[in-house]
């Protein structure tokens, strides 16, 4: 009954904040057509035949399940966007289940197209965002962070670096609002050392100021 709350909670503050990244429908609903299935491409996905829709179409089940954790970063998200539930194209939310092994990391990353609010069920995270560059360029990006334990709140701006780190000893669960059908996500370290093709060694040498043995060592590491 507790999770069912919090998670009503979590979608009805997500969908409050929709507009800042999804455009209003301009219909009761628009159900997603599989993009294999699709002969056209648009900025989302074309819409189903409201005379073919179902209510399996705004149906998901599974976040009572445990995400596998049993991986180098000790964390795992079972995401729900419209890739998952057809029937969320449109309408400007999406949401997630993140599990954590005991210190497992959901690591420096950014949604490009969503707010998030987190809350915590069970565990002791800490959590932190990095703000944008500041206009005065003697003065560094700030760090915000917390430590969250169940029933905790926080919220992730729409394109800041952010993570969340469990620090107990046993297992956290949390789960996310987006303000997004599809938020999109940029794993920092992955995409600037794991990119394909990779960026060149000389770029990132004169970015992170070390020498090239140090960057091609942390690109084999992605």
């Amino acid at each position: 009954m507790a999770i069912r709350l919090l998670l009503f909670t979590i979608l009805a503050l997500a969908s409050s904040l929709a507009y800042a990244s999804d455009p209003s429908p301009l219909q009761d609903f628009c159900v997603a057509v599989n993009d294999s299935n699709a002969a056209v491409f648009v900025n989302g996905k074309i819409c189903k035949d409201p005379k073919m829709v179902t209510a399996d179409d705004f149906f998901f089940s599974g976040l009572n399940k445990a995400g596998n954790t049993s991986n180098p970063l000790g964390s795992e998200a079972t995401l729900v966007n419209v890739n998952q539930l057809a029937g969320l194209n449109t309408l400007g939310i999406s949401l997630v289940r993140i599990d954590y092994a005991p210190y497992g990391l959901i690591p420096p990353h950014t949604h490009p197209r969503a707010n998030e609010i987190l809350v915590v069920v069970e565990g002791t995270l800490y959590v932190g965002f990095v703000t944008s560059n500041p206009a005065n360029p003697n003065m560094k990006n700030k760090l915000l962070t917390k430590t969250l334990y169940p029933g905790d709140v926080f919220v992730f701006p729409e394109g800041l670096i952010h993570f969340q780190f469990n620090v107990g000893k046993t297992k956290a669960v949390a789960f996310a609002g987006l303000s997004s059908q599809n938020p999109g996500v940029i794993t920092i370290a992955n995409s600037v050392f794991g990119s394909n093709p990779p960026i060149s060694s000389d770029v990132l040498t004169k970015a992170f100021q070390v020498n090239k043995n140090v960057i091609k060592y942390l690109q084999g590491q992605f």
